[in-house]
Formats: structure tokens, sequence, C-alpha cells
């Protein structure tokens, strides 16, 4: 891709993007993501019904008059976009590939993350750690993050999930906020998932085709394993090989939600046909009444 067709794209990302960061997200993003905890703000004269804890003893003293501290919550958080940018990704029988829309997410999280001052960092991973971008905050830095996400061409195809939560867990020195979009194809991160979310609050964020949970009827098909290479023939008119091909899909996507569940980490399922907003400020709007 040339330079100024990958402006384009970024730029049409970014317009698409920041509308529904800004009508959608800011508020519900803000809900679902404390700060660290409480820090000192400034002090103020003593009012009847302040908390004598609050008591600042030295300007009290120095003053003549009683004050108290005030404090407020420590909102800058570390967000990092942990993606999966393996062969299977970049799939799609719809019009938009789980890729372009796992990037379209990346980006409306991104700009949600700013609009709060918060830092985001990228790590794209295939059965390798492809590249790794440390959280900072700002526009630029997020559209950087778009551009990487958009043109960055994978050396691997595999997927090997653990790895990159294992790199991850070692560049990350402090909590930190970690969407995992993939379409979880890979296997053997239970472990991995586990130590990592006992330090970094892990959000899941399942991106599948609808091509890949049922099959039209159109005979003898030829298919390809993105990954693997492999080939081989499907007899789609089958309606019993249809109905196992749905069940396993699903009983797929039920183990990966039980194994995040296990991990103590959320897990959120979007098909490339739904609208990722609602879905994402649903689960934004229901983790704002958990806490």
């Amino acid at each position: 891709m040339d330079t100024t067709e990958l402006l384009k794209k970024v730029r049409k990302i970014e317009i698409k993007t920041r509308g529904l960061s800004r009508n959608l997200f800011t508020g519900g993003y803000h809900s679902a993501f404390k700060g660290r905890g409480m820090s000192f703000s400034e002090v103020r004269v003593y009012q009847p019904g302040d908390d004598v804890r609050t008591i600042d003893w030295n300007v009290t003293a120095r003053t003549g008059e009683p004050h108290v501290k005030i404090f407020e919550e420590e909102r800058e958080l570390t967000v990092m976009l942990l993606v999966d940018i393996s062969a299977s990704s970049f799939f799609g029988s719809t019009g938009q590939s789980k890729k372009e829309v796992m990037t379209e997410i990346c980006a409306v999280l991104a700009f949600s993350a700013i609009a709060n001052n918060d830092k985001v960092g990228l790590l794209l991973f295939s059965d390798r750690v492809e590249l790794f971008i440390p959280p900072q905050k700002g526009r630029q830095h997020s559209l950087r993050l778009i551009r990487e996400l958009v043109n960055l061409e994978p050396a691997g195809r595999g997927t090997n999930l653990a790895a990159a939560l294992q790199y991850a867990r070692n560049v990350l020195r402090k909590r930190s906020v970690c969407f995992i979009l993939s379409d979880f194809l890979t296997a053997d991160y239970e472990a991995p998932l586990r130590i990592f979310a006992r330090r970094h609050d892990c959000i899941g964020l399942h991106s599948w085709d609808m091509r890949e949970r049922s099959l039209p009827d159109v005979g003898l098909v030829r298919v390809a394993d993105a990954e693997s290479g492999s080939i081989t023939w499907v007899d789609t008119s089958d309606e019993a090989f249809r109905k196992a091909y749905t069940r396993r899909f699903e009983e797929r996507t039920q183990m990966t939600r039980s194994l995040f569940g296990r991990a103590g980490a959320d897990f959120l399922s979007i098909p490339t046909t739904d609208s990722y907003a609602q879905a994402l400020l649903r689960f934004f709007e229901q983790r704002a009444h958990r806490q």
C-alpha cells in the first residue's frame, strides 16, 4: 500500500471511529475502567460536616485556621491492545475481514483512551510477536497505532497467543487494561492467561465471521486452512455435516468464554456483521454496574 492510499485509509478510519468514541464511548469508558485510587488534589478551609480525619494539621498550625485535604480519583490508566494478525484474521465473507473490524475497534478504544488522558499501546502478534509499540498519550500516537494495524504485513501465519501474553507480561511494568482481540483459533494459552490476568485487567474480544459458524448448502467445496495451508473438500449439501460444523463453532466459543472466566477475565464475542459499537457500549455499561 503506497503512502497516499495508506493515509486515506487511516483518515477514513479516524473519521468513523472518533465519532463513535465521542458519542458513545467516552462516558462509558470512564465509568467502566477505574483509576489506580485517590490522589491528593488541594487543601481548603474546614467546613462543618468534613471528615476530621482529612484535616491537614501542618497547614492548620501554620494558618491558625482548620484546613482539610481534598482528594480526587487518580484517573490515568494504561491501555494495551493485543491484536491477532495471523492469516485467519484476514478472512471475511461479508465485505469486512475480521482484521478490518478489529482495527476499527482498536481505533475506538484508542480514541476513548486519549479522550480520558490515558496512555495506549499496541502489540501485534501471529505465531510470533510482530510489533510492540509502548503506551503513550496523544492523537498522533493513536494514529500511528492505526497505521501499523492497517499496513503491517505479518511475517508469521499461525497464532501463538501464549507467546504474546508472555511478551506483554515482561514489558508491561504497571497494571494495565489489556484488550486481547483475536478469533482465538489457537490453544495452550490458559496458564499464561491466568498468570497475565492476575496482574492486568484483561478483556478478550472475539471477532468471527458468519461463515465460521454456519455453511450454506452449495454442494462440494474446496477449502483451505489460512494458517496451515492444508486443503480439503467438504460436502456442504450434507445437513449433518453443516449442523456438526455449527455445533463445533459454538462449543469452541463457549470453551473460550469459560477459559477467560476461569482466568478472572472478561470475554465479549462480536461477529463481523453486528454493530461492535452497540456491543462495546453494552459491555461498558454492564461492567460499570458491576463496580
